[in-house]
């Protein structure tokens, strides 16, 4: 059986007491199954439903597309493909999307909604 190394200061010598795991050289303990959902990405819409990989979005505004004279037109189609994490604030991640098209891009989650 193989333990994570310890978050807190990266040593291999962990060792599970009961539900925790236990590092004995900087004494972090830490529960690996709450550890994993602190750390989940988390990405709502612009109404405030969890947005996943795999999910059907549309676009609410008309978006320009930086670099470009194109415009992704209000009401276009996305599939999610890759989410990425905003280290500040929740509104600002970034889906990777495949919109009907115009093709594959990065759009902000509060420029879109579930479909």
């Amino acid at each position: 059986m193989s333990l994570p190394a310890c978050p807190n200061c990266q040593s291999e010598y962990v060792y599970q007491d009961q539900s925790l795991l236990i590092c004995p050289e900087c004494s972090h303990e830490w529960d690996p199954v709450n550890d994993a959902l602190e750390h989940a990405v988390i990405v709502k819409d612009a109404n405030g439903t969890l947005l996943a990989e795999g999910d059907k979005v549309t676009v609410v505004k008309d978006l320009k597309i930086k670099g470009s004279s194109q415009v992704i037109k209000i009401g276009s189609k996305a599939v999610i493909r890759w989410i990425k994490d905003a280290k500040d604030h929740q509104l600002d991640c970034k889906v990777d999307c495949k919109v009907d098209g115009v093709g594959e891009m990065m759009v902000t989650a509060k420029f879109v909604k579930k479909a």
